[in-house]
């Protein structure tokens, strides 16, 4: 049997993990930087454990990576992967509205159309980290209309590579604004069950979040 305190460091887990994706989201914690587990157990007054097991759910999201014989380190991609996961996205995800035309019902449209409602609520609120979970929600919905375990799959890989970078996007209310109006005009094709329409927007939605690495890009060079 587990002892209580074993019981008790889980419970401390889930919270530690979320204030380390609040530093690794906000750059406290740097991309390429490694996660030092005696010095973050003392920053949150806590033992190693939970500081651990919030590391090991941090690794399976994809934030970060480890690497044998060293630890775990913040994820760091190379631009041209990021290019290239962009491009790769854009026709896993346009397949997969594509096929939702197919497989949408009255209770997925229903939940479709909750998260929609809550990410202008966060939008409104000027909550990044709030809209960036529920889009990934609603990605996720799409994923699962499309049927194919395999597309699904390769999505989330895809997407487990890119926390890091894509979830400083959504700082912009902006930001947040436009990806939402896409997200109701993918979901209005769906429900139409307009599929060349559904997957032409769907596709055209992550490029633009490669025209938006190109375009910081840009302005670092500048």
């Amino acid at each position: 049997m587990r002892s209580s305190i074993e019981k008790n460091n889980e419970g401390l887990s889930p919270g530690i993990a979320e204030e380390l994706k609040r530093l690794i989201y906000s750059g406290e914690i740097a991309p390429g930087e490694r996660l030092n587990e005696v010095a973050l157990a003392t920053q949150m007054g806590t033992s190693r454990g939970p500081v651990r097991e919030a590391i090991r759910v941090l690794s399976g999201l994809g934030l970060v990576t480890a690497v044998r014989n060293r630890g775990f380190f913040v994820r760091k991609i190379s631009v041209r992967d990021m290019l290239e996961n962009y491009d790769l996205r854009a026709l896993i995800f346009g397949y997969a509205a594509e096929c939702a035309c197919e497989h949408i019902n009255a209770e997925q449209s229903k939940k479709l159309e909750k998260i929609l409602d809550q990410m202008d609520v966060a939008q409104n609120a000027d909550n990044g980290t709030k809209y960036y979970e529920l889009n990934l929600q609603f990605h996720t919905q799409l994923l699962d209309l499309s049927e194919n375990h395999r597309a699904h799959q390769s999505y989330d890989e895809l997407v487990k590579e890119m926390h890091l970078f894509r979830r400083s996007f959504f700082n912009s209310a902006t930001n947040m604004k436009k990806s939402n109006e896409e997200h109701r005009a993918i979901y209005e094709a769906i429900a139409k069950k307009d599929s060349k329409k559904a997957k032409s927007l769907a596709e055209r939605h992550v490029l633009s979040g490669r025209g938006r690495l190109l375009a910081k890009l840009d302005k670092e060079i500048s």
